[in-house]
């Protein structure tokens, strides 16, 4: 389809429900999909795009084509303008800023690509055709939730925030002050972000337990690799069993730590149904014609602590 201009590529989605386009069937008609990550460094990301390739497998005649952002919006930009010059057919994308992608976003939109995200939504542009992702407010408020439930009589509380600009940890954090502002029992005594980053949450709470006279009760991170360094700096000056950790996102590798007894909990947001899901949306558009029933599908976060291991969409991924 990299011949087609905006109105071929509109009157071939119009047609292909009921005719065929390019000399294919709707179920047989070929696509090029761009799975576009935001950084490939970080394991969800990396566990999102795998089952998005898998789903793209199961419906078959599809090539994708991955790109990762590596953290830059400017890099995530320029792979969406190289996937407009090639003239893929649609767009699954979870953006590395909410904002600064918008117009590289619009642009494709303005070509005829059908775009969706998944997980991170975009702001400040119209016509979307989806989004798929975790209510990550509910899940910011499942978080504080478990820790009124882990401590009734009040904590203080460490709060590792995520990367600034991203719509994950804006939320997150909204949902997790939702639960716990207006509770004088329960104090804030730390917050700063780490970006979503082991090694800077490792440095950020070794510094911040440097400063303070006593350790909080709990430590809040927006992810799990950023309650898994905090975990590391804990044990650095031997308050593992000490301070609760709660992370997000259930990773094997936290779940583990859940199972041991070291990280307190996660908060399990089903990652690899939102990408199968943001990938069938994209697929039965691009061949049916057919809009989703809604634009927005958010799926329900839950945590995940010892005796609810078994709710953990990648528990089979432990040893």
């Amino acid at each position: 389809m990299g011949t087609f201009n905006k109105t071929a590529r509109a009157v071939c989605i119009a047609l292909v429900a009921s005719t065929v386009c390019g000399g294919a069937s709707a179920a047989e008609r070929k696509l090029t999909l761009l799975l576009s990550s935001p950084d490939l460094a970080l394991p969800f990301s990396v566990h999102i795009v795998s089952k998005m390739k898998a789903e793209a497998e199961r419906l078959g005649g599809i090539e994708v084509v991955v790109s990762d952002g590596q953290r830059s919006s400017p890099k995530q930009s320029a792979d969406i303008e190289a996937a407009v010059a090639k003239g893929v057919d649609g767009i699954v994308i979870s953006p590395n800023d909410s904002a600064a992608l918008a117009p590289a976003i619009q642009e494709a939109i303005g070509a005829g690509i059908p775009i969706v995200t998944v997980d991170r939504r975009i702001d400040g542009v119209d016509s979307i055709l989806a989004h798929v992702g975790a209510d990550n407010i509910k899940g910011g408020e499942v978080q504080g939730n478990l820790i009124l439930k882990l401590f009734p009589n009040g904590a203080r509380v460490m709060n590792l925030q995520g990367q600034p600009g991203t719509s994950a940890a804006i939320d997150r954090n909204k949902g997790l002050h939702n639960a716990l502002d207006g509770k004088p029992a329960y104090k804030f005594v730390f917050e700063d972000t780490a970006s979503f980053d082991r090694a800077k949450a490792l440095t950020m709470t070794e510094s911040a337990l440097s400063g303070a006279e006593t350790p909080p009760d709990v430590i809040a991170a927006a992810n799990d690799d950023m309650a898994l360094g905090a975990i590391e700096a804990l044990r650095g000056r031997e308050l593992i069993g000490k301070v609760a950790v709660v992370g997000f996102d259930a990773l094997p590798e936290a779940l583990g730590q859940v199972r041991a007894g070291t990280l307190t909990g996660t908060i399990e947001q089903s990652p690899g149904a939102q990408g199968s899901k943001a990938v069938d949306l994209l697929v039965d558009f691009l061949r049916t014609g057919t809009k989703p029933a809604q634009a927005v599908t958010l799926l329900t976060p839950l945590a995940i602590t010892r005796d609810t291991l078994s709710d953990a969409e990648r528990l089979g991924e432990l040893r």
